[in-house]
């Protein structure tokens, strides 16, 4: 099917173009969406009336989405999920959830502008695209962990693998001092019997003829 786009559309071409579409793509994303026009004598004409409006309307979005794109990119948003020791999630992050943070922290993102290829389903950090104009997209960071404590170690660098590998250590370490603490114990037991003295020893008997 052919259709004029109205507006940018990633990977297929620039407003005004006339592009050859699968059908359903066109049905079911393009033509409800409002970014294209079946390519026909009567919307070509309309395109042309209109077309001075619409460039005016995409440069005046693309500007409001420029400038939320500057205080939005690079923005990281804590998202406290369930998981497993080994950082595996009971359940996933998807863009419902990335949209609603970023919308509580004050941005508006719809989730219809994040583009995420796959539910997140790990702890950790993640980078995800929003998508704020056909011509603006920014980048933000999922902080995924289980509590505000572990997001906070986690933006400071570290995984749950190495914060895992602390815990261990640490129950490690605090396992050898209880069993120095034990053995010191055992040796202060010890030397609460005292030796005996010299003068305790049993005297030799004389024998005198």
């Amino acid at each position: 099917m052919d259709v004029i786009l109205l507006e940018r559309v990633a990977k297929l071409g620039q407003m005004g173009e006339v592009v050859s579409v699968k059908e359903g793509y066109a049905r079911n994303f393009l033509l409800p969406q409002k970014k294209a026009l079946r390519a026909n004598e009567m919307n070509l004409k309309a395109f042309e009336s209109q077309k001075v409006q619409l460039e005016t309307h995409n440069l005046e979005t693309k500007s409001e989405a420029e400038k939320l794109g500057e205080k939005l990119a690079g923005q990281q948003f804590i998202i406290i999920r369930s998981a497993s020791d080994s950082g595996a999630l009971y359940g996933s992050v998807t863009i419902r959830d990335a949209a609603e943070v970023a919308t509580e922290e004050g941005f508006t993102v719809d989730r219809k502008q994040v583009v995420l290829t796959a539910p997140i389903k790990d702890l950790g950090l993640h980078i995800v695209m929003v998508k704020l104009h056909p011509e603006v997209s920014v980048e933000i960071e999922l902080n995924v962990a289980r509590s505000p404590e572990e997001a906070e170690l986690q933006a400071s660098g570290k995984s749950i693998q190495d914060l895992a590998a602390e815990e261990e250590a640490q129950a490690e370490f605090e396992i050898a001092e209880l069993f120095d603490d034990i053995g010191a114990a055992g040796m202060d037991d010890d030397g609460d019997t005292p030796a005996p003295a010299a003068d305790d020893a049993p005297a030799e008997e004389n024998d005198e003829d």
